[in-house]
């Protein structure tokens, strides 16, 4: 029997094709894919107040929508293409299938020793460059997403129409670069697995600096910021916890035995950070909080990101531990007492969620990275952790933290202030006390009687049981 042209060698299957490590690295750009869109769509939309639900949601769906065209058009090739400065890839396209189709490589696993000599070949993945900048993109998407986070309930939307691809360009390209694409940072041996500085600490930074810069919600709104469905929440949450497996299992860039390892020590952490988390709620305010339980997830999910797939079991479960109680004293007590922390309103505490426990996991990561783990990831070789007999990985891990925070901070201070000669960065004060339907002219949910301001006849639904029984009146005029 003759096999079909798809499972045989050719055109569309390459002998270097491996079509397990090709569906899994797919699979895990969608999961990811699928954190923000619905997940934190939903989740945004959850668990800011009813007129804020869909500013939230379409704050994170445009961000998605607009980071895929930047990226195709030329910020992959700023973040993994060649080398234009040690922390900069040169911008290009990645739309054309002769770039597309053929296989993919890995930059960052060009690495030299210090007399300019070469440590480890770039290494040729089982899979084609679209798989790859897939991949990639989706990591991008939720960053910019995370960030706005920190800017729901007041920042004007067409501010952050520019903001998500100038911020994009110029900030996210860098430390990806400097990290993932061969960059500086890479070349020093700084550890990433997953995106815990790329990423999370990156995006944390960012959105409280950016914060700061549009100003506070409304007085009302910081009074009281009531979630508008809680168990919706908990289906947004969901999707980001499950969706974890691609956004950490996905990083080995192959479906290998370090990828199960990452996503089962993903787990580990997440589960022990919001049983941590919740526990301490439970002692200090007498009642275990779903939000906070949702916290606490977050962080341990971001707390085991920089070393998923370098770190034992059992070291997973002391860096939830961390993850659940350190995040949980910057918020709950360092805040309160912080001046400049009260000062600036970022919404959902991302600064707490994502810069603490990034920063936090990263240098755990540079405690805990274990010597053979990884050699099954890292192009450095020797690459190990405090406790197995290298204290120069956490001075890297510190470092290189410093500067994805130093570059965030300038960068986005500098975007926000270039946009504010623009146009107002936040809403105005009518804006901001109707929320959705000024924004947008739509609400998320239509209950009568609930003091309702969307006009139907401008924006084209219509009641056909009244409008019948209006016709047959006599009686068109709106009522």
């Amino acid at each position: 029997m003759e096999l079909l042209p798809a499972y045989q060698t050719g055109p569309a299957v390459p002998d270097w094709l491996n079509k397990g490590d090709n569906a899994w690295q797919m699979i895990s750009a969608t999961l990811v894919g699928l954190q923000s869109v619905p997940g934190l769509v939903i989740l945004y939309g959850s668990i800011v107040k009813k007129k804020w639900a869909v500013n939230s949601a379409f704050m994170a769906l445009y961000a998605f929508a607009a980071v895929w065209i930047c990226w195709v058009t030329w910020a992959f090739n700023m973040s993994f293409g060649d080398h234009l400065f040690p922390f900069w890839g040169k911008a290009g396209p990645a739309l054309g299938q002769k770039f597309l189709l053929k296989q993919a490589i890995l930059p960052e696993t060009l690495h030299n020793f210090k007399n300019g000599t070469q440590e480890t070949a770039e290494q040729e993945l089982l899979y084609p460059m679209a798989s790859m900048v897939y991949f990639q993109c989706v990591f991008a998407a939720i960053t910019l997403i995370l960030i706005a986070g920190s800017l729901l309930g007041r920042m004007n939307f067409k501010a952050w129409i520019i903001f998500v691809p100038l911020w994009l360009t110029f900030s996210y390209t860098i430390g990806a670069f400097s990290l993932w694409g061969g960059g500086f940072l890479f070349q020093w041996g700084v550890m990433d697995y997953s995106g815990g500085y790329v990423i999370h600490l990156s995006s944390g930074i960012a959105g409280f600096t950016a914060a700061y810069w549009v100003g506070p919600r409304s007085t009302k709104d910081r009074e009281r910021f009531v979630p508008n469905n809680l168990l919706l929440m908990l289906a947004g949450a969901g999707l980001l916890w499950m969706g974890w497996a691609g956004f950490n299992g996905g990083d080995p860039y192959a479906a290998n035995i370090d990828s199960s390892l990452a996503v089962l020590n993903t787990n580990i952490c997440a589960a022990t950070s919001l049983l941590v988390w919740t526990c301490l709620d439970t002692i200090f305010f007498k009642k275990p909080s779903v939000i906070g339980a949702v916290q606490g997830m977050i962080t341990g999910l971001v707390c085991i990101t920089p070393g998923a797939g370098l770190v034992h079991g059992w070291s997973a479960i002391i860096m939830g531990m961390l993850s659940g109680s350190v995040p949980w004293f910057t918020m709950m007590v360092v805040h309160k007492r912080s001046r400049l922390l009260q000062k600036v309103d970022d919404t959902l505490g991302v600064f707490h969620t994502h810069a603490v426990a990034g920063f936090l996991g990263g240098l755990t990561t540079g405690i805990f990275a274990e010597p053979h783990l990884s050699s099954l990831f890292e192009a450095v070789t020797n690459s190990r952790g405090l406790i197995y007999g290298s204290g120069m990985q956490v001075l890297k891990q510190v470092v290189g933290a410093m500067f994805i925070i130093g570059w965030n901070v300038v960068m986005t201070t500098l975007i926000c202030v270039a946009i504010r000669y623009m146009m107002p960065l936040r809403m105005s004060e009518e804006q901001l006390a109707i929320g959705d339907d000024a924004v947008h002219g739509e609400e998320a949910y239509a209950l009568w009687g609930d003091g309702e301001k969307y006009d139907s006849t401008k924006h084209g639904v219509h009641d056909d049981e009244t409008l019948h029984k209006k016709v047959a009146t006599g009686v068109t005029e709106d009522v």
